[in-house]
């Protein structure tokens, strides 16, 4: 992986200057509707009003979400050149992981998607893959996927390849379960394919279809050792 974690840091601005831009940029008009829009409790909410410090994955989440730039809501400034160290500028570009956790084998319900943290990429290379913009990272669970992807690796997504492409890996959702496998395309079904030889294929077809959702390509997989 490129970088080190960035963790769960406080942003360098005040919560009330955030505030007001994230409500500028998204129409919230108050602390509840704010943490709606986080996925976070509304004593979170509170607790960062009190300490006048804000996460710095919150400012990454409202910036994704509502598109404007992150250094503006944090600081109430256009974008800063920073150097090469810089993991909101330059030549670094923070990817959030979220809590979904992708199956790889029965199916996790876990689909929540609370931004944990935020890992620094080389910009370059991931715009060589796509817009880092929409790229998240998950963590996986089960062994379905091996050996190529193993329990307990961390997966990146872009969320805006869902496009099939022959051999590809993608996270899927079907119905209330998410889950990372091969996606092959059949006449009239889809097949969901596990590495591991002692999971069977999953085929969908007709109204089955419905309710498979792709949420996005797998680019890289990175692993703890």
């Amino acid at each position: 992986m490129s970088g080190q974690h960035d963790g769960q840091g406080h942003a360098g601005g005040g919560f009330e200057g955030f505030f007001a831009r994230a409500a500028k940029a998204t129409g919230i008009g108050s602390q509840a509707e704010l943490a709606a829009l986080l996925g976070v409790h509304r004593s979170a909410v509170t607790q960062a009003k009190r300490k006048d410090a804000v996460p710095k994955a919150w400012v990454l989440a409202v910036s994704r979400k509502a598109r404007v730039d992150a250094d503006w809501l944090e600081f109430g400034q256009a974008a800063r050149r920073g150097g090469e160290n810089s993991a909101e500028n330059g030549a670094f570009a923070s990817v959030p992981k979220v809590r979904a956790r992708l199956s790889a084998g029965g199916g996790s319900f876990e689909t929540e998607g609370e931004v944990e943290a935020l890992y620094p990429f080389r910009r370059e290379w991931l715009r060589r893959k796509g817009n880092p913009a929409n790229m998240v990272l998950m963590d996986v669970v089960g062994n379905s996927m091996e050996p190529e992807i193993r329990h307990g690796d961390m997966v990146l997504i872009d969320q805006a390849q869902t496009a099939i492409v022959a051999h590809g890996i993608y996270a899927v959702g079907v119905e209330d379960t998410v889950l990372v496998k091969r996606v092959e395309k059949r006449p009239g079904e889809l097949v969901l394919l596990s590495d591991n030889r002692d999971y069977a294929p999953i085929v969908l077809s007709g109204d089955a279809l419905d309710v498979l959702r792709v949420i996005g390509r797998v680019l890289w997989i990175g692993r703890e050792v």
